[in-house]
């Protein structure tokens, strides 16, 4: 009877543990999905940690977990693939991709507000230096290799868990 009660409240605990993962859950965007399951690892790995885990291999099973939430992290706030950003900043300076907007011209447009707006152009700091080529080609190809670091580092992500998931039990 008192397994009962204890069950009954680690549940409604756990209820309002999800409550607000819940609450800001959208269908229309995978990235909450992901969120669900960084969530649902946390607990994992909390669990495995405490004094509540029975098996001996609970704190290397933790330690998995608490890796690939970093990887997760880095993966999905897309750490890798923004990475050509710091390098040119490193080799042209800081304001090498600071952006300014210019009005294009006199023509405006309606926005279907009722209100006429101005059409700007957005232009790189750098496009007005006198290496604009060098900087744009070099750009180009940092982007690419770290979008491609970017698409390394994600499918290394899911072999990690395909290659982890079924040991993270107790």
């Amino acid at each position: 009877m008192v397994y009962w009660f204890k069950r009954k409240y680690r549940q409604i605990k756990n209820v309002f543990r999800w409550l607000p993962i819940i609450w800001k859950q959208y269908d229309f965007d995978y990235s909450e999905s992901i969120d669900v399951f960084k969530f649902q690892l946390q607990k994992q790995a909390e669990f495995f940690e405490s004094d509540r885990a029975c098996t001996t291999s609970a704190s290397y099973q933790a330690k998995r977990i608490r890796t690939i939430l970093k990887l997760m992290d880095k993966v999905y706030n897309e750490e890798y693939a923004t990475d050509y950003q710091g390098i040119l900043k490193e080799m042209y300076g800081e304001d090498v991709l600071e952006v300014s907007f210019k009005e294009t011209c006199d023509t405006t447009f309606n926005d279907f507000s009722g209100k006429d707006e101005k059409l700007y152009t957005m232009t790189y700091e750098y496009e007005s230096w006198d290496n604009v080529e060098e900087i744009s080609q070099i750009k180009d190809e940092l982007f690419v290799m770290c979008h491609e670091r970017q698409k390394r580092a994600h499918r290394i992500l899911w072999k990690l868990i395909e290659h982890n998931i079924q040991g993270f039990w107790d």
